[in-house]
């Protein structure tokens, strides 16, 4: 089984939860629905994601 987490920001309960699969994939799944099951990405899309969030391309203009 899968061991989810969340982040410490997370404090209302709403939040996305990171696992990490046998084979090592990346999982995310919501936290308000984790009957719907994860979302799967490779190490190197979770790499790029976590990429360009701190290079703030996902920043609202």
């Amino acid at each position: 089984m899968t061991e989810f987490r969340t982040s410490s920001f997370c404090s209302l309960g709403d939040c996305v939860e990171i696992g990490r699969s046998a084979s090592g994939e990346i999982l995310v799944r919501d936290s308000k629905n984790r009957e719907q099951g994860p979302l799967a990405f490779t190490r190197d899309e979770w790499a790029a994601f976590v990429a360009g969030v701190k290079n703030g391309e996902f920043e609202a203009s």
